[in-house]
């Protein structure tokens, strides 16, 4: 298959616009709220501490499992023209998984608990071998517009979704429903839909390039976790790529703490629901141009740079976000997010796929995505441990939480200050070393 063909182009990137409805409806948007009102409700109100600390457990029982999976998952497929293969299983799982939410009675959390983390383990799966088809799919130089084209796409598609979806919640009368319960379930259904029908294009027009020898499965299994152990050999001697995957898992992991703690901080200030969709839905449709601009950008003046562009911009984030007075403020702070969120993501994609050799993308994005699924571990640990110290220390639970936000400075400092030190010519250069050992 050749490089940089619109159809290619357009096909892979249309699974961005596809899974990313779960994230902004389901995972950002409406599980977390309707997990405690809904799912977690019963003869005996359930505590919303105990309810958010379940579904932090979900998250982490999912995380963790894709984390674990992920370099294993990705050696196998590189033994193999499987990749697209893993993606149709992953993202079968995680429609289905999200449809299933749709059944769930009130009062059922143990089965909406279940059924939510396979979902994300559906959803993250897929992405470690979406991600690895992009070096089918570009060139080099079109590395930095494309990644920035999927994240694009993944914004908007996920944003008009997530406004349908909205407007049928909150006006479920006009859409023949019987209440807000039931559109938030009928939400479900949506996005399952929605992740299955723009899913077709990835799978029927980006073809994987065949391997010479076709290998059974029990070989590539065999093959593949024989390959991952090399694997881990040549990340740890590798300095470029060992030095990018540590600062990526510290910067994204302040990314991913936002993203995910972002309601749940506007809730505890008592920001009206509105408000934190409206946000949602803000950083979305500006995360749309902003994430292409990202990738002219990434493409003018280097992929770190812009990624440091990025970090300096969450900075303020971080620093603002504990001084809000007003509601409204939010705003102001999603379209700051918005602006600069999907380029990070797409440099830093971009960035690595320039860094590691093609014909081991899947096996080296597998350690990329590991990463990231573990990137949301230390941020909310480091913010919520924060804010108990400081509230022992004898401030307020108010201050203490604003306070308690400015910790995830750390990270993007930490991150910043690594990638620094990661030289783009060098790790090129231990990329072709590889691909010729192997």
């Amino acid at each position: 298959m050749k490089l940089d063909e619109k159809k290619t182009i357009i096909s892979w990137s249309l699974y961005d616009w596809a899974n990313s409805a779960f994230a902004t409806t389901v995972m950002a948007g409406f599980f977390p709220l309707f997990f405690h009102q809904y799912f977690n409700a019963g003869p005996v109100e359930v505590d919303k501490v105990v309810s958010n600390w379940r579904l932090g457990l979900a998250n982490s029982v999912a995380g963790v499992t894709v984390a674990i999976m992920a370099p294993i998952l990705g050696a196998v497929a590189d033994q193999g023209s499987s990749k697209k293969k893993f993606l149709i299983f992953f993202a079968f799982l995680g429609v289905v998984m999200t449809v299933g939410l749709s059944l769930v009675a009130r009062g059922h959390w143990v089965m909406a608990f279940w059924l939510y983390v396979f979902a994300v383990i559906g959803f993250s799966g897929g992405n470690i071998f979406y991600d690895s088809l992009i070096t089918i799919v570009a060139s080099e130089k079109k590395l930095d517009v494309v990644s920035a084209w999927g994240y694009s796409l993944g914004y908007l598609g996920g944003g008009v979704l997530l406004a349908f979806n909205v407007w049928m919640s909150l006006k479920p009368e006009t859409f023949g429903l019987a209440s807000q319960e039931q559109a938030v379930k009928v939400s479900f259904v949506t996005v399952g839909v929605w992740w299955a029908i723009f899913s077709v294009p990835i799978f029927l027009f980006v073809k994987e390039p065949p391997r010479p020898r076709a290998k059974s499965c029990l070989k590539m299994v065999s093959a593949g976790m024989q390959q991952l152990k090399q694997t881990f050999g040549r990340v740890r001697r590798c300095r470029t790529i060992f030095l990018f995957l540590l600062a990526y898992w510290l910067y994204i992991d302040g990314v991913d703490t936002i993203v995910r703690m972002a309601v749940s901080f506007g809730d505890l200030l008592k920001v009206d629901f509105k408000v934190l969709i409206t946000s949602l839905l803000i950083v979305q449709f500006v995360g749309f141009p902003a994430a292409i601009g990202f990738g002219y950008l990434g493409q003018k003046i280097g992929a770190r740079r812009g990624i440091f562009l990025g970090i300096a911009a969450y900075l303020f984030v971080t620093i603002w976000g504990a001084l809000i007075k007003k509601d409204t403020d939010f705003y102001v702070l999603a379209v700051i997010i918005g602006l600069v969120q999907g380029g990070v993501q797409s440099l830093s994609r971009s960035f690595f796929a320039r860094l590691i050799p093609v014909e081991q993308a899947a096996e080296f994005f597998g350690f990329y995505n590991m990463l990231g699924k573990f990137a949301v571990v230390l941020g909310p640990v480091l913010m919520g441990g924060c804010g108990l110290l400081l509230r022992a220390v004898g401030l307020d639970d108010e201050t203490a939480l604003r306070a308690s936000i400015i910790s995830i400075a750390l990270m993007f400092i930490a991150g910043g200050a690594l990638l620094y030190l990661v030289d783009e010519n060098k790790g090129k250069e231990e990329a072709r070393y590889l691909a010729e050992k192997t």
